[in-house]
């Protein structure tokens, strides 16, 4: 177990990390202390933000000689209260958010290195700038940050073309347990010297070390974009007529993304200045969104005719092709303002799952039927990346329900979702991580040997259980 920090060990913090980077003020703590879903409200022995790797090595090592708890954070944007330090107050909040530079990009190598404090958006600006793009974009590109996209493995919107961070990730810095560092920064695309360490620290929720700095792999801008909003009657139908589009458009088609009628409404309901794509309501909508490289063929002209032979072969009821940017970036609007249509509305389980993608569509209807029918009142709001098997199933609490019938409910409904998400061979946790939300749900439904190995891994490079406690094992 470890232990809480001695003052001799504060006052050494205080003065390696200065007034910008070290405090013990509650009010300075106290936005951090709390996860972005306010379910989760830790205390901290105090702040740390270095501002270097060199300086992150001596936070490190200085609390691994006394076995000091550390809590590594970014835009403290975890969905499953990953980066929220427990209620002792004994660990040291470490936040990344001081290490913000992107140190380099190279548009001849298709790369760019950042810390782990930079925000994702400006990655996608930078890049940008170098005439390239980095492919992986969410809701919260405008707080979440590269170690903690790193960290959890995330996934995003474009996934369905370019994987998540772990396929995106060129190589890693960071500093282990023991305050050693690996600099594995080069970027290399062969490299077979044995164990790749920086899979090792991809998805690993900060539990076997602290990610300082990532080199990420660029790909060419797009000369061209589409976007278009499709109307359906079932999500059969949606995977349908994303293979009747992948056969025509290839590569081009980018993003796939699932918003049934439930989540759609909630946006209209609770974002002010949004509007339906079409003019009547559907059962089930797909977001496209399509790109031609530069000096290739308009792709709007393209996926136009390909959603038209769609609807025609009956894979569809209607569509909407975006005639602008702005037109473009309303309908992207309604599909990243879910979550927060969805937080306003009020209390809800969140299931961040992923299903073999063939067997999803039929996951959706018949799971979701089951719940709504086992505990009346809940509505089911099921929507994201079927391209890549990733669903988010949330329950919404029955109308009236207060903040506590997440916990009431929450455990029987989870375990049931779960336990049939396991049934069709599927995970947990497609692509939030595991945090403190899932350590039990992980425990109970994962492959036992997988998890013996986990931990045996944990173990050898954190013996002293020092790198983020309480998240991923129980």
């Amino acid at each position: 177990m470890p232990n809480p920090p001695s003052e001799r060990l504060l006052s050494a913090l205080a003065e390696l990390l200065g007034p910008r980077g070290f405090t013990r003020a509650p009010e300075d703590m106290a936005p951090w202390l709390t996860d972005w879903r306010g379910r989760y409200h830790g205390r901290a022995a105090a702040l740390v933000s270095p501002a270097s790797t060199e300086d992150v090595q001596a936070v490190v090592t200085a609390c691994a000689g006394e076995q000091v708890a550390l809590v590594p954070q970014g835009g403290n944007s975890s969905m499953v209260g990953g980066a929220t330090p427990d209620a002792a107050g004994a660990a040291l909040l470490l936040s990344l958010r001081r290490m913000n530079r992107i140190r380099s990009v190279s548009a001849d190598d298709n790369v760019l290195v950042a810390e782990a404090g930079v925000i994702l958006a400006h990655v996608h600006e930078a890049a940008a700038g170098a005439g390239r793009r980095f492919p992986l974009s969410l809701g919260a590109k405008g707080s979440a940050t590269i170690g903690g996209l790193v960290s959890t493995n995330a996934g995003g919107t474009q996934v369905l073309r370019f994987g998540p961070m772990r396929s995106l990730v060129l190589g890693l810095e960071a500093v282990f347990p023991d305050g050693s560092v690996v600099h594995g920064l080069s970027a290399l695309r062969k490299d077979n010297r044995g164990y790749d360490l920086k899979q090792w620290l991809i998805g690993a929720e900060g539990t076997l070390g602290v990610v300082t700095a990532a080199s990420l792999k660029l790909v060419a801008a797009f000369g061209s974009r589409a976007v278009a909003w499709v109307g359906l009657a079932a999500p059969s139908a949606a995977l349908s007529l994303l293979r009747f589009l992948e056969d025509r458009l290839g590569e081009a088609v980018e993003s796939f993304e699932l918003v049934p009628a439930a989540a759609l409404d909630l946006v209209l309901r609770h974002v002010p200045g949004t509007r339906a794509p079409l003019a009547r309501s559907e059962p089930w909508n797909v977001l496209v969104e399509t790109v031609a490289p530069i000096g290739g063929p308009e792709v709007a002209a393209r996926l136009e005719a390909a959603l038209g032979a769609a609807l025609e072969a009956g894979h569809g009821r209607d569509a909407a092709l975006a005639a602008s940017d702005a037109q473009a970036e309303a309908m992207w609007r309604l599909r990243e303002s879910i979550a927060e249509a969805e937080r306003q509305e009020g209390p809800a389980l969140k299931h961040d799952i992923s299903v073999p993608v063939a067997a999803m569509p039929a996951f959706l209807e018949t799971e979701g039927s089951a719940i709504e029918r086992d505990f009346p009142g809940t509505r089911i709001v099921a929507f994201g990346h079927l391209g890549d098997g990733n669903i988010h199933f949330n329950v919404l609490a029955p109308p009236g329900a207060g903040p506590s019938w997440v916990e009431e409910a929450g455990a029987e409904i989870t375990n049931i979702v779960y336990d049939r998400v396991t049934a069709a061979g599927g995970s947990i946790s497609a692509e939030h991580g595991i945090g403190q939300t899932k350590r039990d749900a992980l425990a109970r439904t994962a492959e036992p040997a997988r998890l013996a190995l986990q931990r045996r891994i944990k173990a050898a490079l954190d013996p002293a259980g020092i790198m983020n406690p309480g998240k991923l094992f129980p």
